[in-house]
């Protein structure tokens, strides 16, 4: 036999090998950032929403309650469940029922108990009834019976963002949810100067004389993951003083973004402003960013039932202010009003309506609204602009706004009762905010939220007028 080639009789671990095509690392990282998520939630996916939160997703407004058996049972109960079904559940009852409307938020109140007893599960649903997860639904009526199913989602997964910081709320304490729709309905025409709140919960608490609440909002409820409220944060906070009996309201903000960012982005908003008042984007980046003061004041006698001021932080930004109040001035003139302190005084020049203005209608005087400059000279220059009569001279902002104030944060002290009594308050406000003689709001931004999706923690209190 032949001897076997060299070559053959080498190790094999000598023999050369075929090139592989270069994988780096960074591949390698990219491939795993890619499956292991869609892994994830194919062995782990969230699970499915059970009967509250699906009601949450179906709702314009959801209140919970905590089970009072000793007390009567609520009108409500007796309404939908007839009185001996709505007796003896009313009796059982040992945790949260609840109170809600359809996504419209027209219609009567759906009530939503949870089932008990082994008997409630088997047998049949009173009339215009059905079972979501372990609550037994009563709806107002057959029609809202049958919207309410076709927009309950049996597949839906438990939700993020608000949706997983209300749901505990809502099922372990006295609270309520809302949507958009449903802050529509409650605020009115304010609603759009509210769009960082367009729904959100609170949980609610009696507190002496008055009714203490926290709670998150957003702009959406599926936003960012939202933290659970801070401990103990609710009883650190000391309460503002009360509103004096000269104001109706104050609002102070860190920037006028936050109460007109809504409006201003809006090109329905924006272009009349720049049309009939002069005031282009330049002017809208000018607004957006000042701190601010706003308050209402009630007027007894006059031609208006309130008057409007508001106090802006100018700081560095004077010359824009005043280039933005002479544009404004000529826009005013042009609409027929006449800047002067009454009738036969002269024509101001653009230099003093940059200073001071005070507008009124040529055919009565009546003064409409104006601006002055307070702790101008000096190094923080503030601006005040009024609707309504001429104010009385009001003390100045510290030089940037509220140094107490966090960027974003918004602080409110109402009176709703004497709001209330000059019908200034929306028909939709609930009973217990129609009664209450002071009430304080408190909102700040979360840090974990970002520019879009930001969620902000709401604290406040109402105190009752008995």
């Amino acid at each position: 036999m032949r001897p076997l080639p060299d070559v053959l009789r080498s190790p094999l671990t000598r023999l050369p090998r075929p090139a592989l095509p270069p994988l780096t690392l960074t591949s390698v990282a990219v491939l795993l950032l890619l499956l292991l998520p869609s892994l994830a939630l194919w062995r782990w996916p969230r699970p499915r929403a059970q009967g509250l939160e699906q009601l949450m997703a179906a709702a314009s407004l959801l209140q919970s309650f905590p089970a009072s058996p000793e007390r009567p049972v609520p009108p409500l109960w007796r309404e939908r469940l007839g009185d001996a079904l709505a007796y003896r559940l009313w009796r059982e009852q040992r945790r949260f029922w609840w109170q809600f409307w359809g996504s419209h938020a027209d219609g009567g109140a759906y009530l939503a108990v949870p089932v008990i007893s082994s008997e409630d599960r088997r047998g049949p649903n009173p009339a215009n009834a059905l079972r979501v997860g372990n609550l037994l639904v009563v709806a107002p009526d057959p029609l809202s019976r049958r919207l309410l199913q076709d927009q309950l989602r049996p597949e839906q997964r438990a939700g993020r963002g608000l949706y997983s910081a209300c749901l505990p709320r809502l099922e372990k304490g006295q609270g309520v949810f809302w949507n958009a729709t449903a802050l529509a309905v409650l605020v009115g025409p304010v609603a759009p100067l509210l769009e960082a709140y367009q729904e959100g919960c609170l949980s609610l608490a009696l507190d002496g004389d008055g009714v203490r609440w926290q709670g998150e909002a957003a702009a959406r409820a599926g936003g960012p993951g939202v933290a659970g409220p801070p401990p103990g944060r609710e009883d650190e906070d000391p309460l503002p003083a009360p509103l004096p009996v000269d104001v109706l309201l104050e609002l102070k903000g860190s920037s006028l973004e936050q109460l007109f960012g809504g409006l201003l982005s809006r090109q329905l908003i924006r272009d009349p402003l720049a049309a009939r008042y002069g005031i282009d984007s330049k002017g809208l980046a000018l607004l957006r960013r000042s701190p601010f003061r706003l308050r209402l004041q009630p007027h007894p006698s006059g031609p208006f039932q309130a008057s409007l001021e508001l106090q802006v932080a100018v700081g560095r930004e004077r010359q824009a202010w005043r280039g933005l109040l002479v544009g404004l001035a000529r826009s005013l003139q042009g609409q027929g009003l006449k800047d002067g302190s009454g009738a036969g005084a002269p024509a101001a020049s653009a230099a003093s309506q940059a200073q001071s203005a005070t507008w009124r209608r040529q055919d009565d005087g009546v003064v409409l609204g104006g601006w002055r400059w307070i702790t101008e000279p000096g190094p923080s220059p503030q601006l005040l602009l009024f609707l309504g009569p001429v104010p009385s001279r009001r003390p100045p902002m510290e030089p940037s706004g509220d140094p107490a104030l966090a960027a974003g944060e918004l602080r409110l002290r109402v009176r709703p009762q004497a709001l209330d009594l000059l019908g200034l308050l929306p028909e939709q406000m609930p009973d217990l905010v129609r009664r209450s003689d002071q009430l304080w709001m408190n909102a700040a931004p979360l840090p974990e939220g970002n520019a879009t999706e930001q969620v902000s923690r709401l604290r406040g209190r109402l105190r009752l007028n008995r």
